[in-house]
């Protein structure tokens, strides 16, 4: 069965860069009707907070990105990482070493000054044949792996292609530090092979990883998954993301009113694609997408894309949903939703006009509470006879038996023709006096839905 993960650490927010790897790990294992599983990659205790993981658990809930086991925490499995390194020690695949912080900055300092890069000297690492430094006193071993000195470690990555590391370029890395904490290449190893983690797809910044953890597994006899490493996500300057430049945590996006099912549509679009198709369902992802269809470049984000995503989904988003968005977001403007107008009926006015769900909220405003007009509005479309002439409008709305478009829409004509003006004459002064602006939909929609009473009244209002 196919099983992939997504394992973050939590020493965040849950950025866009995550959320692509998450999608594209979730839709393979979807695509493939296997598993996906969620980690939470949490050693480094001095970084990991509770907060970055309850971030990371709203992240997920909030994109609709469901896993089916998990979350897993890492420090909750200490005991079986101890296991593992102890039967890797009496394999004589790691090694105790007792080299000193002084002895490992000396050897740091002289590969500095032959302008070499640092390696660590394998001297307390067993080999046949060689006698090993007595044990010092008073200094607590770390464990390192004992890497292969010949030949390469290869994979088939299912996006960049064949990738070979020639083995001399490979530290004996360190397996657990000197008090006993294992070390994030050593955990993800094991807790890869103990979940059965079948497809390893995650960020190409992981890419100098894989070696080591190959290595790792094979000393493990475990079978090796396939690895997927995906580009990176540029900026729209074409520099890499960061959180100081960039809204790169799904919590901005959703405060910023964008739809989850937009972002994933958008980020499924970086790096892949399906001929020329944009706007798509999470549905029809999961039923298209491959990884050969994964580019190995970087992708740059765009937000005008995103953007306009975002509206295509707005429009075809269920109202009831729509509604409960917009209500919390009118609230927090202090404008209380009342029965009437229904706010999904309003929503299905004006969602043709925005792109995001706080401009939706905001050309919801003026049907519940009516604005104040700017004074170049006013000074464009508010003239001496606008008075006057709103309120000889306002005595034929209330003739009209019927209320509804249709019949607010067949006075516009007699009155203008009687008026002697265009229609531009009264509909602008029509929405700054019922409305307080002049972008609106058609105003005999937006008259329709306020309802005549609260017409009538802003009208009179505007004397």
């Amino acid at each position: 069965m196919v099983r992939t993960r997504f394992a973050p650490s939590p020493t965040g927010y849950l950025h866009i860069g995550g959320v692509r790897t998450a999608l594209f790990s979730w839709a393979y294992a979807r695509k493939n009707q296997g598993q996906f599983v969620l980690r939470i990659e949490d050693t480094d205790l001095a970084r990991s907070t509770e907060a970055s993981v309850k971030a990371i658990l709203d992240g997920m809930h909030w994109v609709g990105m469901d896993y089916d086991e998990g979350p897993f925490y890492q420090t909750r499995r200490f005991d079986r990482y101890k296991e593992v390194l102890q039967e890797l020690i009496a394999a004589g695949h790691a090694y105790y070493d007792y080299t000193s912080k002084e002895e490992l900055e000396a050897m740091r300092q002289e590969a500095e000054a032959k302008g070499e890069h640092f390696w660590y000297d394998r001297r307390w690492r067993p080999e046949e044949g060689k006698v090993l430094p007595a044990v010092p006193e008073g200094i607590a071993p770390v464990v390192r792996f004992k890497m292969p000195l010949e030949g390469e470690t290869v994979w088939h990555d299912l996006v960049k292609g064949r990738i070979a590391i020639a083995n001399h370029d490979l530290d004996d890395l360190i397996l657990a530090r000197a008090d006993g904490t294992p070390t994030y290449n050593f955990c993800v190893v094991v807790d890869d092979f103990d979940m059965g983690i079948t497809q390893v797809i995650r960020g190409d910044d992981h890419v100098n990883n894989t070696p080591k953890q190959i290595n790792i597994l094979k000393a493990m006899g475990a079978v090796v998954p396939e690895y997927a490493h995906l580009p990176m996500i540029l900026n729209e300057k074409g520099a890499k993301m960061s959180k100081r430049r960039d809204a790169v945590s799904v919590v901005d996006y959703d405060r910023q009113g964008i739809l989850p099912e937009a972002l994933l549509n958008y980020l499924a679009r970086l790096g892949w694609g399906h001929g020329d198709d944009e706007f798509f369902t999470m549905q029809q992802f999961i039923e298209w997408f491959d990884l050969k269809d994964v580019s190995p470049s970087a992708s740059r984000f765009d937000h005008e894309k995103l953007l306009w995503l975002n509206a295509q989904h707005i429009k075809a988003a269920d109202l009831n949903r729509l509604a409960d968005s917009v209500r919390d977001r009118l609230q927090q403007k202090g404008i209380v939703v009342t029965d009437q107008p229904v706010l999904t009926e309003v929503i299905d006015l004006v969602r043709e006009r925005v792109q995001d769900l706080n401009q939706l909220a905001d050309e919801c405003v003026y049907f519940y509470q009516k604005t104040t007009p700017t004074e170049k509005e006013l000074s464009k479309h508010w003239d001496e006879e606008a008075p006057a002439r709103m309120q000889r409008f306002a005595v034929r709305l209330g003739t009209l038996s019927q209320w509804d478009a249709e019949s607010i829409h067949a006075l516009f004509k007699p009155f203008c023709d009687a008026e002697g003006i265009k229609m531009g004459k009264l509909g602008m002064p029509l929405r700054l006096a019922v409305c307080g602006t002049a972008k609106t939909p058609s105003i005999d929609a937006v008259l329709a839905l306020i309802g005549r009473d609260e017409v009538l009244r802003r009208l009179a209002e505007s004397n």
